[in-house]
């Protein structure tokens, strides 16, 4: 389809991800973006449970519940010349295959780190998926008006724990009750934290040597020569800016500020949007690229999603726009059937409110109304195009249990729930090889939390779920089986292709199997 502004377009456009541990603030910072762009009027903070006043991009009922985000949201905005998609993960570990998946649907990530817990565990494991893709990582030091800890120690964790050059664009003036501003090293600046105590204005300019004029009240605290000191010593010490290091992620851009009380985060995003790249070429499984100013429309899958909307039981399939321009009503194909699809209910996503669109290009992300077509990972392409685009990763799950209906009559909304909530890529599905009893596989605890949660609530099937324990899930070749290889510590199952596979009690079980069938290879997904 051609429009000949698409290069334009897509060079509008930046779609990222917010990436960090549980309760480092990511939500909150995604709020105050939105404010900016002009997307919500007031924010709501997740643990403004009382109020009702929950966070915009957690709107599943258990999210508002626990205060935690547990499914990936997506809202766009403009701003400053720019389309903003942002793409707002879980943080919880037991969802990171969602958020795994969603990392393969964005150019770059921003990194929320808590100044006083410094990187966790979680946001380790996370920025290693980004850095393995190559993309830029901008990081954002979060809850500066709170004691924290100090910045170096800080910016030589991230460097020795991440293996990333770091690059501060701006220095904390004093933290906790002490905080005074924000030393702006990139826009030669200070920003004041209360400017009232200082004549109002919150920018003031620096001079050629980095100081403040001379009859600032600033000038005359100790904490401001301090950080000039600081400065000094990082300029000369520390690592230089280097713009094509960023956009290898081979450097990270440092920011600190507030995001509870919106301090540092309009600067961080003027800046993030000069230095975050526009939408990168997609590969394809035979090793091409296929470039964002295709003027052919492809995408794809990166997320399904049922129950958006209660009142509809809805289901949405996320498609990553990878090149050309989706129309309404376009025609596009699905490359795992060939099925030719009709686009017509295609919407963008604010949270929990979605407008059909008319057109959106490269870098968007538009949620397709699913029937039952689409499954995680699907490619779908205009015209003669014939893309299928790389896999996106699944983990091998590790924690296992029973589900059956509570109550028998309900079988037929039990079995709907539950084959809908596997194709959002939730929970994973098997069967007892002979017996056909239903057991679903998680990558943590919380999952079947929500799986429980989701199947009383949306689907009005209570289930009773009785726990299998570790186990470890290994597939098999359908012409090595024989039944009888199965015991009482390696369970056979089929998974929801009905490929066959073991879930062995331990590694020992494991081992052993292999001793006794050397020539049967075990395989796992990742």
């Amino acid at each position: 389809m051609n429009n000949p502004n698409l290069r334009e377009e897509v060079d509008m456009r930046r779609t990222f991800a917010i990436i960090s541990h549980p309760d480092a603030g990511k939500t909150t910072i995604t709020e105050q973006l939105l404010l900016f762009g002009g997307a919500i009027r007031q924010a709501g903070t997740v643990k403004g449970k009382k109020t009702g006043n929950f966070a915009k991009s957690d709107w599943m009922e258990i999210e508002k519940q626990r205060g935690i985000s547990v499914t990936s949201s997506v809202m766009q905005f403009d701003y400053d010349g720019k389309r903003v998609n942002i793409l707002d993960t879980p943080g919880h570990e037991d969802f990171s295959e969602d958020t795994y998946r969603t990392l393969m649907a964005v150019d770059s990530a921003v990194m929320v780190i808590d100044s006083a817990k410094g990187i966790e565990a979680q946001t380790k494991k996370l920025f290693q998926v980004v850095k393995k893709r190559g993309i830029p990582i901008f990081t954002f030091i979060n809850k500066l008006d709170r004691d924290g800890r100090e910045p170096l120690e800080l910016l030589e964790e991230l460097e020795e724990l991440l293996d990333i050059e770091s690059y501060p664009m701006n220095w904390p003036i004093g933290m906790g009750k002490g905080l005074e501003g924000l030393y702006d090293i990139y826009n030669n600046r200070v920003e004041l934290y209360r400017p009232d105590n200082y004549g109002g204005e919150r920018f003031v300019p620096l001079d050629d040597a980095g100081d403040i004029p001379e009859n600032h009240p600033l000038k005359g605290n100790s904490l401001f020569s301090d950080v000039q000191e600081e400065v000094e010593l990082l300029k000369e010490a520390g690592d230089s800016f280097n713009r094509k290091k960023i956009a290898r992620g081979d450097q990270t851009p440092v920011f600190f500020g507030s995001a509870l009380t919106n301090f540092g985060v309009q600067t961080f995003l003027e800046t993030f949007l000069e230095f975050a790249p526009s939408p990168y070429g997609h590969k394809t499984i035979d090793g091409q690229e296929v470039s964002p100013y295709e003027q052919d429309f492809s995408g794809f899958v990166f997320k399904i999603q049922a129950n958006m909307n209660p009142a509809h039981r809805d289901r949405i399939a996320f498609v990553r726009i990878c090149s050309g321009t989706f129309e309404r009503g376009m025609d596009v194909f699905l490359e795992r059937t060939g099925k030719k699809m009709k686009l017509a209910n295609v919407t963008q996503f604010m949270a929990d409110t979605r407008e059909n669109i008319q057109e959106a290009v490269a870098g968007d992300i538009i949620g397709v109304y699913d029937t039952g077509n689409y499954q995680i990972g699907d490619t779908i392409y205009e015209g003669k195009l014939k893309v299928a685009y790389e896999e996106l990763p699944s983990f091998t799950p590790e924690l296992f249990m029973k589900v059956q209906a509570k109550n028998v009559m309900k079988q037929k909304s039990f079995h709907k729930g539950i084959y809908q909530l596997v194709q959002e890529g939730a929970i994973q599905l098997y069967k007892t090889y002979l017996t056909e009893e239903y057991i679903i596989g998680a990558v943590g605890q919380l999952q079947f939390e929500v799986f429980q949660y989701r199947m009383q609530n949306e689907y009005n099937a209570e289930v009773i779920m009785t726990p299998m324990g570790h186990k470890i899930a290994r597939w098999i070749d359908p012409k090595d089986l024989d039944e009888k290889m199965s015991s009482s510590r390696n369970i056979l199952a089929r998974d929801r292709f009905d490929q066959p596979l073991f879930l062995f009690e331990n590694q020992f079980a494991m081992r052993w199997f292999s001793d006794k069938y050397p020539n049967v290879e075990l395989k796992s997904l990742m």
